[in-house]
């Protein structure tokens, strides 16, 4: 517990806060307030901290829609909490990350979710043709706290730290004003989470390993990769068991499965059925990123069309950035020319009556008869947008000089720079 309060490490991680900014606890107090009263009141709560007192506030219970359908409940510590997580965080994270296994990607220092793909692709490559994807049923609502805090106590010696994070297990979870007591779960959204559930599941790490497995773990999403299906059946039913015996965490049956690789999806990915198999974006991403450009256009009737440029920009190059691993790019071109002929169906909304339509057209280049005949043809807008004169009007030069990215020039320019 000193090491966590020391000076050095709590400014460290004050730093960290104020960074991530992030929305305020049940007490509304917000990043920007946080140092004038930490001023006023960290004497007191680090003396709580050291003396084991301390008591951590109900955490704010939001929901969010969950990418497959349905809700993930997140609980939003207030700011004083997130600080003293994120010391935490900085404290015991030289403690067992060196002891995880090399197969577990999320959340740690120096990897990432494009390092698990790249191994995932490495073990197909190697002829493991089947994969067993575990999905673990709502895992930080059923994590179990005895199970958990007696992994953290292999290493974690000071009572005072046991306590408090047990402490922060148990915080209350308040919603619509009123506080549920947790008996079970570590909710997402604090920086302790994530440690917490890499040392609950670094005990499926360690089997798998001394099983000789060949697997890719980041976070709760785990892929096994195996050379038959039968293989890939037994070690279904017998990591199902050991997880429920030793870990007390229960398999979704409906969302895992023992099948090809390029039938399910990994952190985003799939892959080609080639012998070397070639990434490729998941139709599920794909139809994801899809869906959000949909509420921007939307939004954009009524504006102009550089600023519905300007906000769609930084979706599509985080997108890339993230999706830049994969290697067939024929989405991307095909998204490229949705996206345009969204924008051109933008325009053509926006224009409303054909004479105004043919104006713009004839403003665009078109000839007077063909720019009366288009504006007149009678079709829906999706059907102008792409059409010959829309596409002559507004080529895509025109939309890269507004500032739209293009995903399939994106892919080359990162790649060439790794």
């Amino acid at each position: 517990m000193g090491t966590i309060v020391s000076r050095e490490n709590m400014m460290t991680a004050y730093h960290r806060v104020m960074a991530n900014k992030g929305a305020a606890g049940i007490d509304r107090m917000t990043v920007e307030q946080l140092q004038s009263h930490l001023k006023d009141h960290w004497p007191r709560i680090r003396e709580d901290l050291l003396k084991g007192r301390y008591q951590p506030a109900p955490v704010r219970g939001v929901e969010i829609p969950k990418p497959g359908g349905g809700t993930r409940q997140l609980g939003i510590p207030t700011v004083i909490d997130r600080l003293i997580q994120q010391a935490m965080h900085q404290a015991l994270m030289p403690l067992f990350d060196p002891s995880f296994s090399g197969a577990s990607y999320g959340f740690r220092p120096g990897r990432s979710a494009h390092d698990a793909v790249l191994a995932a692709r490495a073990h197909m490559a190697e002829g493991r043709r089947f994969v067993v994807d575990i999905d673990l049923e709502k895992f930080f609502d059923r994590v179990n706290h005895d199970v958990l805090m007696a992994r953290v106590a292999r290493r974690v010696k000071d009572k005072r730290v046991l306590r408090l994070i047990r402490r922060y297990l148990q915080a209350g979870l308040m919603t619509g004003g009123l506080t549920t007591v947790r008996t079970e779960g570590t909710p997402q959204g604090g920086p302790l989470s994530p440690l917490l559930s890499n040392i609950l599941l670094d005990d499926l790490d360690k089997e798998l390993e001394r099983r000789g497995h060949a697997f890719c773990r980041y976070a709760d999403d785990c892929n096994i990769y195996v050379r038959t299906r039968r293989a890939g059946e037994r070690v279904m039913t017998s990591i199902t068991r050991f997880l429920a015996a030793r870990l007390r965490l229960t398999v979704n049956a409906a969302k895992s499965a023992v099948d090809r690789p390029w039938v399910r999806t990994f952190l985003g990915y799939t892959v080609t059925a080639h012998k070397q198999p070639r990434l490729r974006v998941a139709a599920k991403s794909v139809a994801r990123l899809r869906d959000k450009l949909r509420t921007i256009l939307r939004r954009g009737r009524g504006r102009s069309l550089a600023r519905t440029v300007n906000d769609l920009t930084p979706i599509l190059r985080g997108w890339m950035q993230y999706f830049r691993l994969a290697e067939a790019k024929g989405v991307f071109e095909e998204l490229d020319g949705w996206m345009r002929r969204k924008l051109r169906c933008l325009l053509w909304r926006q224009w409303k009556r054909p004479a105004t339509r043919a104006k713009r057209l004839m403003q665009r280049g078109l000839d007077r008869l063909r720019a009366w005949q288009s504006a007149y043809n009678g079709r829906g807008p999706w059907w102008n947008a792409g059409a010959s004169h829309m596409n002559e009007a507004y080529r895509a030069a025109v939309f890269a000089q507004l500032g739209l990215p293009s995903l399939l020039d994106l892919h080359f320019r990162l790649n060439r720079a790794r």
